[in-house]
C-alpha cells in the first residue's frame, strides 16, 4: 500500500487483534452504530457499524477532484429535474418497459400538468466513483453513480475519522492519523434541510423524515436530526402508512400529518419497488408530491438520478446543452465518466449488446434500480442479455465499462465476523446539497466524503446492503 500501512503494522497478528479490539470500543464511542440485524426496530441492542480497521490510501489529487466536482454535480442534477423535455425524451424506451420508473414518471407528469406547488428546492446527493487503474500506474477518478435521493451514510461518516485516526495513534503511527482528512457532512445535510425550512417561514411546521419499515440505520440519521434540533427545528419521524392514514393536504396544499404542519419531506425511504407495499404506498408519495411541502428530493430529482439517465448525459453534445457557455465545466465533468451504453432497440443498441456478449468481463449491466446489489457481472451478463436480446425488456438496462481499482489489504471489521486480512476495493462518495428558490440558487455546497470498502470478491452492494463497509481516506 503506497504510503499507507506499511506490512509490518498489517501482518502483526498479535498486534492487529489488538487494535481491532480498541477500534470496536471506539467505534462504538463515537456514535458509529447500527441496530441489530435480529431488532431492526428496537434500540436496546446495538452493535458498530462495519468498518474498516484501517484507513485506505487515497491520491490528495483525486480526493480534491471528487470535493471540487460536487457543486457542478449539484447544478447538472437541478438543471436536469427542471428540464421535463430532456427527462421525458432520455426515459422514453425505460418506461415503456419498467414498471418502477413508469409510475415514478406519471407522478412527474401528473405534478406538471397541474403545477408544481412549491418553488422551494432541497437537493442531498452523493457522487460515487472509483480510481481506475490506468496501464502507467496512475489512477483516473470514474463516476460510478450519482444518488439524488436517501444518499446515507452523511451521519455515520462524520464520526469515523476519530475512530481511524485514533486506532493509527494506538499503533504508533502518528503521522499517518494526521492524514486522515476532516468529514462532517451531517452538518451539513442539517444546514441545507434548515435553509429550506427557514424559507418555508412556518415555525410551527416540522421536517418529517419518511422513514423505512426497518430502521437498522437509525443512527445515520438521527445525527443529522440531532443537528437540526440542536438549531429549534422539530423533526419527525413518518412511515408511508403513517402519512397514509394521518396525512392530508389544506386548501393551500400545506401537508399535514398527524396534525402537524410539514415543512420539509426529507425521503429516506422510497427508492426501490420494494418500498411501494401497496396502491395505498403510490397515493401517500403523490400526496407529498402534491403538497407544498419542500421534497428531498422531488420527483422530477428523483428522475434525474436514474441509471438511463446517466448514460444518457455522456452523449455527445448532451452536457454541453445544460452548461452551454461553460467548457471548462462540462469538461470536468465528462473526464469522470465511464463507458456508457445504451440498450435501446435499433442498431446502437445491437452493437451494444454484441459487444457485451463478445467480452462481458469488461462490463457492468445496470438495471434502474437503487439500493445496492443490483448489478450484473461477468458471464451473468450473457445468460441476462441472451434471454432478451431481441425483446424491448432489454432497455430497462444501461451497460457501464467495468472499472478497475488497485486492490489493496485490510481488515474488514463486523458483528462476529473472523479476523482476516482481505483484499479489497473501495468507492469514493462526495456529498453535495442545494437549495434553490425559484430561480435564485440560496446554497450550493460540497458537504462531505464517504468512503466505502469491499472484499475484492464481491461484485456489488453498499453497507446497509450488508456488502461494503465504512472506511475513511488516508491522504497520499
Amino acid at each position: 500500500m503506497a504510503q499507507g500501512i506499511p506490512n509490518e503494522v498489517l501482518m502483526n497478528t498479535t498486534l492487529v487483534k489488538d487494535l481491532a479490539d480498541v477500534a470496536k470500543d471506539a467505534a462504538l464511542l463515537q456514535g458509529v452504530l447500527m441496530r441489530i440485524q435480529e431488532k431492526p426496530n428496537s434500540s436496546e441492542l446495538v452493535t458498530y457499524a462495519p468498518f474498516t480497521l484501517f484507513p485506505t490510501p487515497v491520491p490528495k489529487a483525486v480526493f480534491l477532484q471528487a470535493l471540487s466536482l460536487q457543486t457542478h454535480y449539484n447544478i447538472l442534477v437541478d438543471k436536469i429535474s427542471q428540464d421535463s423535455t430532456f427527462l421525458e425524451e432520455a426515459l422514453a424506451s425505460t418506461i415503456a418497459v419498467d414498471d418502477f420508473t413508469a409510475r415514478l414518471f406519471r407522478i412527474h407528469q401528473q405534478i406538471l400538468k397541474e403545477g408544481r406547488s412549491q418553488s422551494i428546492m432541497l437537493g442531498i446527493n452523493r457522487s460515487d466513483y472509483m480510481l481506475d487503474q490506468r496501464a502507467d500506474g496512475s489512477s483516473s477518478l470514474k463516476q460510478i453513480e450519482i444518488n439524488t435521493f436517501a444518499a446515507s451514510f452523511g451521519g455515520l461518516s462524520s464520526h469515523t475519522p476519530d475512530v481511524h485516526r485514533h486506532i493509527l495513534n494506538v499503533a504508533g503511527r502518528l503521522e499517518e492519523s494526521q492524514r486522515i482528512p476532516d468529514n462532517n457532512p451531517a452538518a451539513g445535510q442539517a444546514r441545507a434541510v434548515a435553509k429550506a425550512w427557514e424559507l418555508y417561514g412556518s415555525e410551527r411546521a416540522v421536517v418529517m423524515f419518511l422513514v423505512e419499515e426497518s430502521q437498522r440505520n437509525i443512527f445515520d440519521q438521527r445525527f443529522i436530526e440531532n443537528e437540526l434540533w440542536k438549531r429549534k427545528i422539530p423533526t419527525v419521524r413518518k412511515r408511508f402508512d403513517d402519512v397514509h392514514k394521518k396525512g392530508s393536504l389544506d386548501q393551500d396544499k400545506r401537508l399535514f400529518v398527524d396534525g402537524q404542519e410539514v415543512a420539509v419531506v426529507y425521503y429516506r425511504n422510497g427508492y426501490m419497488p420494494d418500498n411501494y407495499i401497496s396502491e395505498e404506498t403510490w397515493d401517500t408519495r403523490l400526496l407529498m408530491e402534491r403538497s407544498l411541502a419542500v421534497k428531498c428530493p422531488d420527483i422530477s430529482t428523483h428522475l434525474a438520478g436514474t441509471k438511463k439517465v446517466q448514460q444518457v448525459l455522456a452523449r455527445p453534445e448532451v452536457l454541453e446543452k445544460f452548461f452551454p457557455d461553460q467548457p471548462d465545466m462540462v469538461e470536468q465533468i465528462r473526464a469522470t465518466f465511464a463507458g456508457l451504453y445504451s440498450l435501446d432497440m435499433g442498431s446502437e443498441g445491437d452493437e451494444t449488446v454484441a459487444m457485451a456478449l463478445a467480452t462481458p468481463d469488461r462490463f457492468v449491466l445496470k438495471p434502474q434500480r437503487e439500493g445496492g446489489g443490483n448489478n450484473i457481472y461477468g458471464s451473468e451478463i450473457c445468460q441476462v442479455l441472451e434471454g432478451m436480446k431481441e425483446s424491448t425488456e432489454r432497455t430497462a438496462y444501461i451497460l457501464m465499462d467495468k472499472i478497475h481499482p488497485t486492490p489493496g489489504q485490510n481488515y474488514l471489521l463486523r458483528q462476529d465476523a473472523p479476523l482476516k486480512v482481505s483484499t479489497c476495493l473501495s468507492e469514493l462518495g462526495a456529498f453535495g446539497v442545494y437549495v434553490r428558490q425559484g430561480k435564485d440558487m440560496v446554497m450550493n455546497e460540497c458537504i462531505g466524503h464517504l468512503l466505502r470498502t469491499k472484499s475484492s470478491e464481491h461484485s456489488d452492494g453498499g453497507v446497509a446492503a450488508g456488502v461494503a463497509v465504512l472506511d475513511n481516506p488516508l491522504l497520499v
